[in-house]
């Protein structure tokens, strides 16, 4: 099936939306409250086009693709709606950039800056109190502009029902269960809410200060802490050598963005400063740095002596939950066929 798109002559999918058609041929449509897993919200009203036959401006993210559609994401009109619409959330809230945490990776600061939006009128009335009750997460209802993401991520991709929309009109905002401190609701911390954030309305608690979008290292990789595999991407000071804060990888399976509180926020220990980095043997009572070679032919040495002495099933193998499933085959493997025994288990099982 076929669209024209700005003048162009462009194929769609069943199902798909005039946003999805737009991205998919490199045609920029603005958005803040649409996201690939919390779907279709209308609220934020940024990714307005034209459609031929039909009043007034439409959302794009919530517009399905016809054939024959005549669809203009480019006109004077929507160009003007588009910046009002900016211009009106950020008169709305308090978005110093200059000092925002979430410079450099802020949605509503790339939208702006698309739109070629300079200059905004400062808002006169009093800054809210941030909830900082949490040990996590910090909620700014100041930079907040009610997208709606993080109430769709909480409740319907982790289904923690924690977060919801209190007040209506210009009072609107983000709360926990009955507008209670996050620190006393029933927010299991996981940090959903802070990676479908587009501002800096709520911020992982660890990492401010740590270093801004552009001074960051990303490198990809798997969460250590189970078998499940969940992707991420590690912002690193490599000055410093430490990891600065932990995202999950949008659209790469199987997590799909989504991360437990222990993959999120557990990263403190590769920088420890207790972690041990070289192998240990203790000699006479202490514990004494040697090469790896060395290691190795001893632990193998010693686990063939207790074998002979003592027979296969005096060793028992316990798998650790941070090992990756591979590791865990290969623990097994291990002492089934090369130790002989069938005394194998898994610290997740108990």
């Amino acid at each position: 099936m076929k669209l024209t798109m700005d003048g162009r002559q462009v194929s769609f999918n069943e199902g798909q939306t005039l946003l999805d058609v737009a991205t998919a041929n490199g045609i920029y449509i603005p958005t803040l409250c649409w996201h690939p897993r919390t779907g279709p919200a209308s609220r934020c009203r940024v990714c307005v086009v034209e459609v031929e036959g039909m009043r007034g401006l439409q959302t794009s993210c919530s517009v399905a693709a016809r054939a024959g559609m005549v669809v203009r994401t480019d006109t004077a009109d929507v160009k003007s709606a588009r910046r009002m619409t900016v211009q009106n959330i950020l008169f709305s809230g308090h978005h110093n950039c200059i000092a925002c945490e979430a410079t450099g990776r802020c949605e509503l600061q790339d939208v702006a800056y698309r739109l070629g939006i300079r200059e905004y009128p400062t808002i006169d009335e009093p800054k809210e109190p941030m909830d900082t009750s949490s040990d996590l997460i910090v909620m700014n209802p100041n930079k907040c502009i009610v997208c709606g993401r993080c109430v769709a991520a909480c409740n319907d991709v982790v289904v923690n029902q924690v977060l919801t929309f209190a007040h209506r009109g210009y009072k609107t905002k983000v709360v926990c269960d009955t507008a209670v401190p996050m620190a006393e609701s029933t927010c299991v911390q996981c940090g959903e809410c802070v990676q479908l954030c587009p501002t800096a309305a709520i911020t992982e608690r660890k990492s401010m200060g740590m270093g801004r979008e552009w001074e960051l290292q990303k490198v990809n990789t798997t969460c250590p802490y189970c078998g499940v595999g969940c992707q991420m991407t590690l912002y690193v000071d490599k000055a410093k050598n430490r990891i600065a804060r932990v995202k999950g990888r949008e659209g790469i399976a199987p997590n799909e963005g989504s991360l437990c509180v222990k993959g999120r926020f557990a990263y403190d220990f590769p920088s420890s400063d207790k972690r041990l980095t070289k192998p240990l043997i203790k000699k006479n009572g202490e514990h004494v740095e040697v090469s790896w070679d060395e290691a190795l032919d001893y632990t193998a040495g010693r686990l063939r002596g207790i074998k002979d002495k003592h027979g296969p099933d005096a060793y028992v193998a316990i798998a650790c939950a941070r090992s990756t499933n591979e590791n865990a085959y290969a623990m097994q493997k291990f002492a089934r066929a090369v130790i002989g025994t069938n005394s194998i288990d898994h610290c997740a099982r108990t």
